[in-house]
Order: structure tokens, then C-alpha cells, then sequence
């Protein structure tokens, strides 16, 4: 992961219901247009157009409709399914930046782009900017960014210039950046304990750490020392991903020698994945990342993982990741390699059962019943069969 950039990012759909609308239905944009049900309903998303003229989330519709009587009122056209689609279609675009994707709600979530092999914040902006042109050019859906060096601090960015915002905090300037803020746009602050701080002075998230310790404590209970913390831009929790409860599949080699050679790497690292894949069709699942990580004289490691558009159970859908991946992870080049080690995961559901016997298909269908009956025959013999790339080539004398 690259250290000293901010490569937390988190990323909210600017009035998500209505814009999905907008995105079907183009005469709607910039209209004063609002999601919600009209008998005994309440407002589940507004435009900034309406919002301006006082509409907001969760007013009742009849009251929307009485303080803005042109307001264009849309129900749920698909329940949930349609909004559901383009919630689904977000977050893939997103993984084709980073494996690395926690899909918090149907319009926000979080990015860990430290593993992209990101060399400076203007690189990490670049790509930052272009996922959020892309989504609004493919889905039509605009999207504020908050980038910083952790998740709290980077979700309350993403919220400070909506909507279509980018905010970028520096490593460094957390505490800065919160502390003009108003108290409230801490987690865990509601309105009722935003209002008891105010009472008492604090009305800035900068006022909270000067406070006496006595006085947090009386006003915010045992969990005083967590909000103070928070106020001071502190958080160590991860980017989770949708699959860390799943199984995911990795194996390592430590080489006797230090490698320098990256054929010889890339040949390791292309066996690493046939193994791993057998277990992955053993188990009936696909996977979707690929992970490679790589060890120096030192100790140190470096890494890059990215994922396919589809989850996948052949080898062949990884080798092109597993050369790239390695040219970004070995970014010492000059430094010889201790150790390789790759990682499925991103685990999806039951993969189809193989037909060995069926009639000929096409293309991965193909490759499919091929590498059934590769692991069939390494199941049944003790030769195991190798692809080309496992076979080590012998120097001509």
C-alpha cells in the first residue's frame, strides 16, 4: 500500500433515487422532480432543484406537494429492482479500479485504492475523477468523492460539495479539515446530542478535544474518548469487502534463492494460479481478484490486486492480470525477489457443475470440460499433468 497519499475513498450518489430516474428518463433532469409514494407517502429522494425550494427526505409527500405545487412526483416504477440494477452497475465500475470495494448502502460505499501502485496524489486524483466522469457518462449518475487517508474522515469529504463534489483531504490535514465543521457530522452524533453540545459551547468538531475530560464524559457518556478521537480525524477501521467472509483461496513460494529474473517469476505465479484454480472448481465457485504479492531481500513487501468484470473458474481469465499485476507490484525491479505469493478471492456462488461427456459448446465452455478433465486425471494419477508454463525449460548447452 502506498504510503502518504490518501487512498481511502468514499463515494455518495448525489439524490440517488431521482437521478436513476433522470438517467431513464432525460426530460426529467433539472426539473424539480421527486421519488416517493402519493397517497399517505413520504419523499425518498428529491433533485436539488426541489430541495431548493424546501423538499427533502423523508418529508410526507402532501406536504412536499403543498410547498412546491409543480413538483414532478415519480413512484417506485420496479420496486426496488430497477434502483437495485444501477446500484449493482456503480459498484462493478468501481471494482475495475480497485478489488477493494465495500458496498455500505445501494448509493455509497467505500475504495481502497492502496493497492493500485498509485506513485503520487495526482495520480490517485486522475483516476479518481475519470471513475466519477464514467459513471455519469455510462450510468448518468452523478457521484460526490471524498478522498483522504481513512474512511471517516473521506465519507465526511464526500459530503462538502455535493453534488458532483470531489474533496481531497491530505495525509496530514484530517484534524484540520474537521475541526470548522459543525459537531454534527461526526458518526454516531444525532440531533439530539448535537443540540446538548451546542448547549454547552461545543459547536465546532474542533471545540470537542480542548474540552475538560469531566465535561465529554458528563455530556457523551463512556464513549467520550472514541468521539474525541474521531473529532481528531483518528480511525483505523478497513475497507471490507462483500467478500471477506467468504473463502478465498492463496498460496505463496519461498525461493531458496533470491529470483531477479521476471520470466522465471511470472512462471511461478502462473503455476500458483492453475493450483489455486483446481481448488476453486473442486469447491464449485468462481472467483473475481487477483492478488499478487511480492517479498524482497529486505522483508518488504509490496502488492497489486485487480479484478475481472465477471467472477471466473479458468486460469486463462487470470494470466493476463497475473503479468500486469506483477509488473505493478515489483516495483524495485532491480531488486531480486525472496518471495511470491497470489490470492483469489472476491468468491461468488455455485459455479455450473462441468459436463465432461456433453456436447461440444464454445469458447470457455470448451476450456471448462478441458480443465475438468485435467483435474479428473491429476485426482486419479500420481503424474501430475502441468501446463507449458509450469514446465521448467532447460538451458541449451
Amino acid at each position: 500500500m502506498s504510503r502518504g497519499l490518501p487512498t481511502i475513498v468514499h463515494l455518495d450518489a448525489d439524490a440517488f433515487f431521482v437521478s436513476v430516474e433522470q438517467a431513464l428518463d432525460p426530460a426529467l433532469r433539472g426539473k424539480k422532480v421527486a421519488v416517493g409514494g402519493r397517497e399517505r407517502g413520504i419523499i425518498a429522494s428529491a433533485s436539488y432543484e426541489a430541495r431548493a425550494c424546501g423538499v427533502y427526505t423523508p418529508m410526507p409527500t402532501s406536504q412536499a406537494l403543498r410547498i412546491c405545487p409543480d413538483l414532478i412526483l415519480v413512484g417506485h416504477r420496479d420496486g426496488m429492482s430497477r434502483y437495485g440494477e444501477f446500484s449493482h452497475r456503480l459498484f462493478d465500475l468501481c471494482e475495475t479500479v480497485t478489488p477493494l470495494v465495500e458496498r455500505r448502502s445501494i448509493d455509497e460505499g467505500f475504495m481502497d485504492v492502496g493497492v493500485c501502485g498509485f506513485r503520487d496524489e495526482a495520480g490517485v486524483v486522475s483516476a479518481m475523477r475519470e471513475l466519477q466522469a464514467r459513471l455519469l457518462r455510462e450510468l448518468g449518475l452523478p457521484v460526490s468523492f471524498g478522498l483522504a487517508s481513512n474512511k471517516l474522515v473521506s465519507a465526511v469529504a464526500s459530503k462538502q460539495n455535493k453534488p458532483r463534489g470531489f474533496t481531497v483531504v491530505q495525509v496530514g490535514n484530517e484534524e484540520a479539515f474537521l475541526a470548522p465543521l459543525p459537531v454534527g457530522v461526526l458518526p454516531g452524533v444525532g440531533k439530539k446530542t448535537e443540540v446538548l453540545l451546542k448547549s454547552n459551547g461545543i459547536v465546532r468538531v474542533g471545540d470537542l478535544p480542548a474540552q475538560p475530560e469531566a465535561l465529554l464524559a458528563s455530556l457523551l457518556g463512556s464513549g467520550w474518548r472514541h468521539v474525541v478521537a474521531m473529532a481528531q480525524g483518528l480511525d483505523e477501521s478497513a475497507v471490507g469487502t462483500e467478500s471477506e467472509d467468504a473463502k478465498s483461496y492463496s498460496q505463496q513460494e519461498t525461493f531458496r534463492c533470491d529470483i531477479g529474473e521476471s520470466a522465471t517469476i511470472l512462471r511461478i505465479t502462473k503455476g500458483m494460479i492453475d493450483n489455486l484454480m483446481a481448488k476453486v472448481r473442486a469447491d464449485a465457485k468462481r472467483v473475481r481478484t487477483l492478488t499478487v504479492k511480492v517479498r524482497y531481500q529486505g522483508m518488504e513487501d509490496d502488492s497489486a490486486a485487480r479484478s475481472l468484470p465477471e467472477a471466473s473458474d479458468l486460469e486463462s481469465s487470470f494470466y493476463p492480470l497475473a503479468e500486469s499485476l506483477l509488473r505493478t507490484a515489483w516495483r524495485r525491479r532491480t531488486s531480486p525477489l525472496r518471495l511470491v505469493a497470489v490470492k483469489l478471492s472476491g468468491v461468488e456462488g455455485q459455479a455450473r457443475q462441468l459436463e465432461l461427456f456433453s456436447a461440444p459448446g464454445a469458447g470457455d465452455e470448451r476450456k471448462r470440460r478441458l480443465a475438468a478433465a485435467v483435474d479428473a486425471l491429476n485426482l486419479r494419477g500420481n503424474a501430475p499433468v502441468q501446463h507449458g508454463h509450469q514446465i521448467k525449460h532447460k538451458k541449451s548447452n
